[in-house]
């Protein structure tokens, strides 16, 4: 047994005293081991299927290539001694036992990370911004989805197949012609005021295209939710199986559609790693049940149907729970990583610490960080929960943040809209909100009838209630990336609230945190005037 023979080591090792070493070959037990050297090689990289399907067409490959074989390999790592790199050639030559084996080990032992291993770069084309949140909504993939700040809207849009053929359809179209003719004139509008307003940036060429892109990205809060776009999207199978499920299970058949599209371009690749994808009750019944459960227990309570008042612009953003004590936590982790002391004895010592001493620590944490860096890991032992009330043009860049827990309401006019600082500017927002309030009358006639596609007409502008609840070195990227002074203006606002309120709870902790453009100047003031 290997105990015995450490053993016998350990103890001929004791006899000799001093710094000797023992011959290890004599001593009994001893076993010779392989010189090992490390090895890392590229298993394979994502192709265009267009390119992988001429290397087929060329080849004269017999068996099929698909990223199943790499997932099967893998499996195999646990339970055969043979290099990787050989378990993959074996997957490759004999895809049929490949796919039973990934079929064995996922479906039926459970181990579903093996699917893990299996990406797939994904098109969508012509969805409406409406479902985009809900492709979103998955974190552990991977999006980029067209801009609405740097391109040209032109006047594509989805009609809902729930609508499609009825009388809702011509007010629901002309609504939205509406709203696409108006951002055609605000853009021209908002494009003359940009470079009136900032003669000196439009003096030079190369600015120009950053100036068209203000005009475009405070146009863009007239159109409309079924504006149509597209994006590219990177998941792994396990991921895939949930999308589809989910896309199965929603009220929405463009969702649904969508799901089915999904399906049919994946389940030739990769069989044996995609096979739960019907609609379950859980997810399907799950919201409507406690829906009404909710409505049951609000309206005993006192609160069903109570008035929620559209926030002013400094409320929009409340702090509705914080971690307790958290500038306490972060360093008692620190601490406890640093030290041999148990987290117990850490947070006692946290405690007992003067302000200085936890500034010090702290700012050692951080002393060498970058612009690109972001604090250690321990910053996430403490979390922040805010309610917001946000345009749906902000939630677009909130939702990005996928490593928060993001939970939100339907969108509601009743919050109000967010009108562009720019469109008040140039003396349009009278104009503005007429659209809105023939927006909300269309609305609410699709609503009485087809309330789950109702959301389709309302625009950019339109706001919806949010909670989110982040660890603070999320928050530090949150303000990294949209405190900055290139951040559009709705979501840096949002963002500086965020931070701002929770300095007010963990004023150390984000002593550091702020916009690209300021973090230099930043560090150097807090950190480096000792």
């Amino acid at each position: 047994m290997p105990e015995k023979r450490f053993d016998r080591v350990s103890k001929s090792c004791y006899k000799l005293g001093g710094n000797a070493s023992p011959d290890l070959k004599k001593l009994p037990g001893f076993t010779a081991q392989k010189d090992l050297s490390m090895k890392v090689l590229l298993a394979g990289f994502n192709l265009d299927y267009e390119t992988i399907r001429e290397l087929e067409n060329k080849s004269g490959i017999e068996e099929p290539l698909t990223p199943e074989t790499i997932s099967a390999a893998y499996a195999r790592i646990s339970r055969n001694p043979l290099p990787v790199n050989e378990l993959r050639d074996i997957s490759r030559r004999e895809v049929n036992k490949a796919r039973k084996s990934n079929e064995t080990i996922i479906f039926d032992m459970g181990h579903s990370s093996v699917a893990e291993h299996a990406v797939f770069n994904i098109d969508v084309i012509g969805v409406s911004r409406l479902i985009v949140e809900e492709i979103e909504k998955f974190r552990l993939c991977s999006y980029t989805e067209k801009s609405q700040r740097y391109i040209r809207l032109e006047d594509d849009f989805v009609i809902p197949a729930e609508i499609r053929g009825s009388v809702l359809e011509k007010p629901f179209r002309e609504t939205i012609q509406k709203q696409n003719a108006f951002y055609h004139v605000l853009y021209q509008s908002l494009r003359t005021h940009t470079y009136a307003c900032h003669g000196d940036l439009a003096a030079n060429p190369a600015n120009h295209s950053m100036l068209d892109g203000w005009a475009k990205e405070d146009a863009r809060y007239v159109v409309s939710l079924a504006t149509e776009t597209q994006l590219g999207m990177t998941l792994n199978a396990r991921n895939l199986e949930l999308m589809l499920r989910r896309a199965a299970s929603h009220p929405l058949r463009e969702v649904n559609d969508y799901g089915r599209q999904l399906y049919g371009v994946a389940k030739h690749v990769a069989p044996s790693l995609v096979r739960y994808t019907d609609a379950t009750a859980f997810d399907r019944l799950r919201g409507n049940e406690l829906a009404q459960a909710a409505a049951r227990l609000t309206h005993r309570h006192g609160h069903e149907g109570a008035a929620c008042a559209t926030p002013a612009n400094d409320e929009c953003v409340t702090l509705a729970f914080a971690t307790p004590e958290g500038d306490e936590c972060i360093i008692a982790s620190l601490l406890h990583t640093s030290t041999t002391l148990t987290f117990g004895q850490c947070m006692a010592r946290a405690r007992g610490m003067s302000r200085a001493e936890k500034e010090l620590l702290l700012k050692t944490s951080m002393r060498h960080m970058e612009t690109y860096d972001l604090p250690p890991r321990e910053f996430e032992r403490a979390s922040l929960t805010y309610e917001m009330v946000i345009s749906a043009s902000c939630f677009a860049q909130l939702k990005r943040h996928r490593m928060a827990t993001m939970l939100s309401q339907n969108y509601d006019p009743a919050l109000g809209v967010t009108i562009p600082p720019a469109v008040r500017e140039i003396g349009m927002d009278d104009r503005f909100m007429e659209l809105m309030h023939e927006t909300h009358h269309v609305h609410e006639s699709i609503r009485e009838t087809c309330p789950e596609v109702s959301a389709y007409v309302l625009t950019n502008a339109h706001r919806k209630r949010v909670s989110c609840t982040m660890n603070v070195r999320e928050l530090y990227h949150v303000s990294r990336l949209r405190e900055d002074r290139s951040a559009q203006w709705d979501i840096r606002e949002t963002a500086r609230h965020m931070v701002s309120l929770g300095r007010t709870v963990m004023p150390l902790a984000l002593m550091l945190a702020s916009g690209k453009d300021e973090f230099p100047r930043l560090r150097a003031e807090i950190i480096h005037q000792d």
